[in-house]
């Protein structure tokens, strides 16, 4: 089985818990790039121990070759002394050796497409993995917009909102009517002595701002007015 064929097991196994749960995306996110970081792990691992049995492999395979060779020269040896009987037997060896080896040659070959095999497949997942990590705040940031936006939206245009607003209107027309209560306090009400000589005091400020402010848009006409007394 491939890493990818396993990974993906794994992964949808627990996205469809999480959906299940409804759990926050991005802790959906930093599930799926730890679990990819699991399987690289995982898989280094793997590759090391292929490695060291594919060299632990390829010297069995020399030894025997080197047997091959042996046997083939203990049947020379059993004809040049008239043994057939025993170089028949040393041929029947090197041809169990021969067997041998062709049996590890063949997992030896299969032990190399593995490993390639787990090569490319790793070199796949750990871009895959560079790719999850760099898009992973900015889904984050995406989520949280979405969210916010919905709660905007539904905040907006739910009951409560208008709701809200009657009250607010009801609270500013109470307001109106107080202010109003406040103003109709003083119809009708005559003014005091003290009242009617603090406007005549506040007239005579305002006679004297606006002299003086006729006298600085137009000052000739009011020196001619001086000229004319």
């Amino acid at each position: 089985m491939g890493i990818f064929s396993r990974f993906a097991d794994i992964i949808n196994a627990n996205l469809n818990s999480l959906l299940d749960k409804a759990e926050d995306p991005a802790k959906m996110i930093r599930l799926i790039i730890q679990e990819m970081e699991d399987t690289l792990v995982e898989v280094r691992t793997s590759s090391a121990r292929n490695i060291a049995e594919k060299k632990d492999l390829q010297r069995k395979i020399d030894k025997v070759k080197s047997e091959v060779s042996n046997w083939q020269e203990k049947a020379e040896l059993a004809i040049s002394k008239d043994r057939e009987d025993l170089a028949k037997a040393a041929l029947m060896e090197k041809k169990r050796m021969v067997e041998l080896a062709d049996d590890m040659e063949k997992q030896l070959t299969a032990s190399n497409e593995t490993l390639d095999q787990l090569n490319l497949e790793t070199g796949q997942l750990q871009d895959k993995l560079q790719d999850a990590k760099a898009r992973q705040s900015a889904l984050v940031i995406r989520h949280k917009t979405a969210s916010s936006r919905l709660k905007v939206r539904e905040q907006l245009f739910s009951s409560g909102a208008d709701d809200a607003m009657q009250r607010f209107e009801n609270y500013e027309r109470k307001l109106d009517n107080l202010e109003a209560n406040v103003d109709a306090q003083g119809l009708g009400r005559k003014r005091t002595l003290a009242e009617e000589i603090d406007e005549l005091a506040d007239d005579e400020v305002l006679d004297a701002e606006l002299e003086a402010l006729k006298k600085k848009m137009n000052p000739e006409k009011a020196f001619s007015k001086t000229e004319s007394k």
